[in-house]
């Protein structure tokens, strides 16, 4: 360009400073500004804030020569992205002049970490109140969890855009309440606000966390309908909704067909693959991306780890633990802590796994002694089991029951029924309610729910006279019920009809009952994890069914085909 003006050079400014990592060409462009106005000064504190130079914005924000409203936000706005709330308020105090944009930063600083009475105050204070503010207030509402306060702001406030309507249905998505969440997404579309790539990541979630197969479908095709279908996100949320409702081979595909995957979208599949079991496509997978100049997270990682863990692969876990600590440089968290201590305790290296746990750089969280005592019961190995069990009741006191329940497992597998009974009187003294086991089936657009020993469903004669079918041809075929899983030191006659009464075992007998296609799997879900007794008899019923049986526990994917299962008997 034969002339330059001063907007020029802003222009070409503000490009490089829109590239991560480029401050350093940022700052040597600036300075060849001949006449930087307040833009260009902005620009460069901006770019600072992107790059987490606090230290440095501070001094350069002193140096501007004219500063408007815009720098004093620019101050506000990025000490708040940098968590530095206390800094931002004491410059909101003392600038000349405010706007709503000054307002909206600061309600929203105070609402994103929790501190909902000075957001509310500084809001009543605000003289304009906008759609930016009302939605600060309801998002910060959702994050502390008050669902009501958060519904009552939607109501009240005069007016809405998308982002207030994704705000409400994240929120109600995070706080365990899904439905409301769809429902109020089908309200959206009915007043005809258009979706974008968080809509739908947020519903789709919900799907997800309801094992809601046939709605995440209806939601695929409504995706189809918009420009934004080969989003990046909204293909990612449908990769991952399709592996977590068990329809892993759509995920697969729609994987395949995605012309652009970012780190996200790979993780959303090694994950998946590890959750089903299939750990040498995800590690295969994981290769792939590697070759592909993709560079792994620390997501990545626990999908790895994930794989290795379900296959039993204790050497190549910690191959890659390794590595991504010294090669990828990426410092090990509670959850790739909680995957190795996993694998290790579950492939009988008690010791290893308490020796790691003894060397983690932070304090142990109740997962990891979670992990611990559940592979005592696999093992019999008391000592550790009682270790791992007092250590759980210290950091997680309101979830004791989980606790309990799993030492009387221990107790039990060594059929040390004093011991059961001791856990038991315990668990009554201190008011732990154990969880009740449940799992449910999806028939026809209907989620058919079963407790154990379900004694409510409309339909259990026929169920029970299934079960009492399979339980005959079951035996004739090599059955033997596994007592251990019973915790109840009563005649075998009877824990036999308890084990047949299984919530999962109830959930199949009715899905075949209703489900006569036999090139439809049945697909059962539940809350806890799969006992050893039902793993067995599903293997049996897959074989003298013909039927594919999957069951998607607190832990994995079970693929039940020919009295095989995915994951080889090792869960």
């Amino acid at each position: 360009m034969k002339t330059r003006t001063t907007v020029t050079w802003n222009s070409i400014l503000a490009g490089l400073s829109s590239k991560p990592g480029k401050l350093k060409e940022v700052e040597d462009m600036f300075v060849k500004i001949p006449e930087p106005d307040t833009v260009s000064y902005n620009v460069m504190l901006s770019s600072y804030f992107k790059h987490s130079s606090l230290e440095v914005a501070k001094n350069f924000f002193f140096r501007i020569p004219y500063k408007d409203i815009a720098s004093w936000n620019t101050m506000i706005s990025g000490f708040i992205r940098n968590g530095k709330l206390e800094d931002a308020e004491e410059l909101f105090h003392v600038m000349p002049k405010r706007n709503a944009v000054t307002w909206n930063s600061m309600i929203s600083g105070y609402a994103e970490v929790g501190d909902m009475a000075s957001a509310l105050q500084l809001f009543e204070k605000a003289p304009v109140k906008d759609v930016v503010s009302w939605t600060s207030l309801l998002t910060g509402y959702m994050k502390c969890g008050k669902v009501e306060l958060a519904e009552r702001a939607f109501r009240e406030m005069p007016s809405r855009n998308l982002v207030t309507w994704n705000s409400m249905v994240a929120g109600y998505v995070e706080n365990g309440r899904g439905e409301d969440g769809l429902k109020l997404f089908k309200r959206m579309l009915e007043s005809g606000v258009k979706p974008n790539p968080s809509s739908f990541s947020s519903v789709l979630l919900a799907c997800s966390n309801f094992s809601i197969s046939k709605l995440g479908k209806q939601i695929h095709q409504l995706a189809l309908k918009f420009p934004l279908y080969s989003d990046t996100t909204v293909g990612t949320s449908l990769i991952s909704m399709y592996c977590k409702c068990g329809i892993l081979e759509n995920g697969w595909k729609l994987f395949e067909e995605m012309l652009y995957k970012d780190i996200i979208t790979w993780n959303a599949m090694i994950s998946g693959y590890a959750q089903h079991g299939f750990s040498e496509r995800a590690l295969r997978l994981f290769d792939e991306m590697r070759s592909k100049g993709m560079r792994p997270d620390w997501i990545t990682f626990i999908g790895v780890l994930s794989a290795c863990n379900h296959a039993g692969l204790v050497d190549l876990g910690k191959y890659y633990f390794e590595e991504m600590q010294k090669v990828f440089e990426i410092p090990a968290k509670p959850d790739h802590y909680t995957c190795m201590i996993d694998l290790l305790s579950r492939a009988g290296e008690l010791e290893e796994a308490m020796e790691l746990i003894k060397n983690m750089p932070f304090e142990p969280h109740s997962a990891i002694y979670g992990t611990l005592l559940g592979a005592c019961r696999l093992h019999k190995n008391l000592e550790i089991a009682e270790f791992a069990a007092m250590n759980l009741l210290i950091l997680d006191p309101v979830h004791t029951a989980a606790a309990y329940v799993q030492i009387a497992n221990v107790y039990a597998s060594m059929k040390n029924w004093e011991g059961v009974s001791r856990i038991w009187r315990s668990m009554k003294k201190n008011g732990a309610i154990k969880t009740p086991g449940y799992s449910w089936i999806e028939v026809k657009n209907v989620m058919h729910e079963f407790r154990s020993g379900d004694r409510l469903h409309s339909e259990l004669e026929s169920i029970h006279e299934k079960l009492n079918e399979l339980n005959v041809r079951m035996k004739l075929a090599g059955y033997v019920p596994v007592f251990e899983s019973s915790l109840h030191d009563i005649a075998e006659e009877h824990k036999e009809r308890l084990l047949l009464w299984h919530s999962e075992k109830l959930a199949i007998a009715f899905g075949l009952v209703k489900i006569q296609s036999i090139d439809d799997p049945i697909m059962v879900f539940k809350n806890l994890r799969v006992c050893e007794d039902c793993h067995l008899a599903i293997k049996f019923i897959s074989a003298i069914e013909s039927r594919v049986i999957i069951l998607r526990d607190t832990f994995r994917f079970h693929h039940f085909r020919d009295g095989k299962c995915s994951c080889n008997d090792y869960w």
